[in-house]
């Protein structure tokens, strides 16, 4: 467990921090920017469970989520090479096979698409689509990072994407038991 006693240090002030190894980073480098995108994820999740109200379920995966986006932040935080001298957090491949059975779980009730689909319908719908953008630039960011020559744990990455697959479902799902889709009509508005 992490132990916070003083929550400012000043040490960021010149705009410099550190990653998990200890190693002084500019707070713009891409790594920061990664789980800087993650961390927001993570608060964008926590406003979309307010509006979690009958969405037992839902509710539940997205608090397992949360914490996994604290492990996600752990690993990218953490570069692969060089080797860190403990055993660093990783997201693992059987996280990544846990999201996909839940969205075949939430997907198969949910009527095929036939047009895309704009953010809204109830509440938590329309949070869960913010999310998923979120999501969407923080699979960016680790992506940037890798193709920078960084070296990332791909289950992360593969995680991220999955991710994003994820919080769509979930707000199809949270729009199933009344508010229906928002679709997208195309042109309708020329």
């Amino acid at each position: 467990m992490v132990t916070l006693n003083k929550i400012y240090t000043r040490t960021g002030d010149a705009g410099q921090t550190r990653l998990a190894s200890g190693a002084p980073v500019s707070k713009t480098d891409l790594r920061v920017e990664a789980y800087g995108t993650v961390d927001e994820l993570n608060a964008v999740i926590g406003v979309a469970r307010l509006n979690s109200g009958q969405n037992d379920r839902i509710d539940a995966m997205l608090g397992r989520i949360q914490n996994e986006l604290f492990d996600l932040g752990a690993d990218l935080a953490t570069p692969l090479d060089p080797a860190p001298k403990w055993e660093a957090l990783r997201i693992i491949a059987s996280q990544v096979e846990r999201l996909e059975k839940e969205i075949d779980w939430m997907n198969e009730s949910l009527k095929p698409l036939d047009s895309f689909i704009l953010s809204g319908g109830s509440p938590l719908s329309a949070h869960l689509h913010l999310a998923r953008t979120v999501c969407r630039r923080a699979e960016r960011d680790a992506v940037r990072l890798v193709e920078s020559g960084e070296t990332v744990n791909p289950d992360a990455v593969r995680y991220l994407n999955r991710l994003s697959d994820h919080l769509f479902v979930a707000a199809r799902r949270a729009n199933a038991n009344g508010a229906g889709d928002v679709l997208w009509r195309p042109g309708a508005t020329r």
